[in-house]
């Protein structure tokens, strides 16, 4: 995994802090503080760039509605075929939800 690099006390701390979360109101509350209008923007875009390819969407589907590079759109389909299932983790789970 690419983020054993960066494994350790403060990466355990910041996802012991977002496993702390307990409802969507805090979590926008944390990454307002945390992160910026930039980064989160591309959290949720690359997540849901993964739906869309994981529904079988086009790449040109893809970039109309999310507005995701087709460089963005390659990395999440590599993650999904040859990742550490991240992605089929929370896919799943949501789809449970659903």
């Amino acid at each position: 995994m690419q983020i054993d690099k960066l494994r350790g006390k403060q990466l355990d701390q910041l996802f012991d802090a977002i496993l702390s979360l307990e409802d969507r109101e805090e979590c926008y509350r944390f990454f307002d503080d945390i992160a910026t209008m930039n980064e989160i923007q591309s959290l949720a875009q690359r997540l849901h760039v993964a739906k869309m390819l994981d529904e079988g969407r086009t790449y040109t589907a893809i970039v109309e509605e999310s507005s995701a590079s087709t460089t963005t759109i390659s990395r999440v389909k590599r993650c999904l075929a040859y990742g550490t299932d991240g992605y089929r983790i929370v896919l799943d789970r949501l789809k449970e939800k659903e």
